[in-house]
C-alpha cells in the first residue's frame, strides 16, 4: 500500500506497524496492563525505512511498555534524530 509515513510524513509504500508489538500480546503483564483494542492499535510506516529503522532503535519490551504511542516514538531521542536524517532522503 502506498501512502504518506505517519513518522517521516515521506510518500512511500507502507506497512502497518502495531505500537504494542504482536510478540507480547500474549505476555501476562501486557495482557493485564493494555485491552484488546489498545494492543490493536498501530500505524502506517515506510515499510524499508522507518519501520525497520523503528525496531532496530527500540527492543519490543521497551517499546511495547514505554514508546506505545506515536508522540511517545517521536520523543524517543534516537528517532528523534533518525526522522531527521530520513526527512533529508
Amino acid at each position: 500500500m502506498m501512502g504518506k509515513c505517519e513518522l517521516c510524513g515521506r510518500e512511500n509504500e507502507l506497512t502497518f506497524h502495531h505500537l504494542i508489538p504482536v510478540t507480547l500480546h500474549k505476555n501476562k503483564w501486557f495482557k493485564k496492563n493494555y485491552t484488546r483494542e489498545e494492543m490493536s492499535q498501530g500505524i502506517n510506516l515506510c515499510k524499508h525505512d522507518c519501520h525497520k529503522e523503528i525496531h532496530r532503535l527500540i527492543g519490543e519490551k521497551e517499546m511495547g511498555r514505554s514508546f506505545n504511542t506515536i508522540k511517545k516514538l517521536m520523543s524517543h531521542s534516537k528517532v528523534k534524530k533518525y526522522i531527521n536524517y530520513i526527512k533529508t532522503q
